[in-house]
């Protein structure tokens, strides 16, 4: 399935991909890139940018740094969410904490999400 996407986040996208966090390089070069479905970073849903998108399993995986817990941000998620949510789409939020303390429950986790037994 397409979504409509805002065509001037085009280049945040990019830049977002090329300057990844060491949580979402983490996850995505020990993890994500490996999984035997399509997985894309920084991909652009509407107005917003989603750390990864699963689209087969409309499935979005965010990791949330300090920064969440800041003045509105929170609300701003919550919005976001509410958004994918009306378009059929789950969004599986961790922390950097997560993926640097327990990366393997992660992982385990976001599996369970996408019915793939582990090997």
């Amino acid at each position: 399935m397409l979504y409509q996407y805002n065509k001037h986040l085009v280049s945040t996208a990019q830049e977002l991909r090329k300057n990844m966090t060491k949580e979402e390089k983490h996850l995505w070069y020990d993890f994500l890139n490996k999984l035997p479905v399509n997985v894309n970073r920084q991909k652009i849903i509407g107005n917003y940018i989603v750390d990864f998108f699963i689209a087969k399993k409309r499935l979005v995986i965010e990791i949330d740094g300090i920064q969440h817990d800041f003045n509105d941000n929170h609300q701003k998620d919550l919005k976001r969410d509410e958004y994918l949510s009306k378009l059929g789409i789950k969004v599986l939020r961790y922390t950097n904490i997560d993926i640097n303390k327990r990366f393997y429950s992660v992982c385990k986790d976001i599996l369970k999400y996408l019915d793939i037994k582990e090997e």
